[in-house]
């Protein structure tokens, strides 16, 4: 069956609905990987030309809201989570380097927060990820790339500080 963005969205919400907390979360990352494989759905909803941040959908219930991304060459950001959200991150094409990051200590209105790298790892088109609360990660892109996320409330409108990234002796002092 084909998969639309009227169906991902109502599918989403209906894990969300029946299994909060990460399990749902879980629910939404396969159901992402499904619209991932689907490519009327890529080429409907996340087509060459696509702006770095499109919503396509914000649940009116839930909060959690629909993203197409495109990225044109190289683009990179630094650590960070989602502040008091989650976040799924789906490959559409191209790939991206993921890093994952370990908390060292929370940011503050005063100072970021400090982290040390974990583990890189390359996302290939239809691979999706779940970056639970509270969870560091870092993209990067050396070419063009596209992707569907979905965020747990429309990061727009949250505050977020940022992390240094630091090296593990750094840290361990």
């Amino acid at each position: 069956m084909a998969v639309t963005l009227e169906k991902l969205a109502a599918d989403c919400r209906a894990a969300l609905k029946a299994q909060p907390g990460t399990p749902g979360r879980e629910r939404v990352r396969d159901l992402v990987k499904q619209a991932l494989a689907d490519p009327d759905f890529v080429a409907a909803n996340i087509p060459e030309g696509t702006p770095e941040r499109k919503v396509l959908y914000e649940d009116p219930e839930l909060g959690f809201t629909i993203l197409a991304h495109g990225y044109v060459g190289a683009k990179g950001s630094a650590p960070h989570d989602h502040g008091p959200s989650w976040a799924i991150y789906g490959q559409a094409s191209g790939e991206t380097i993921m890093t994952d990051w370990k908390c060292i200590a929370r940011p503050t209105e005063g100072s970021p927060g400090k982290c040390t790298r974990i583990r890189d790892y390359v996302m290939k088109p239809g691979d999706a990820y779940l970056y639970d609360v509270g969870i560091l990660h870092s993209p990067e892109r050396k070419t063009d790339t596209r992707l569907l996320r979905i965020e747990g409330i429309n990061m727009s409108k949250v505050k977020r500080f940022p992390y240094q990234a630091m090296e593990a002796a750094q840290a361990a002092q």
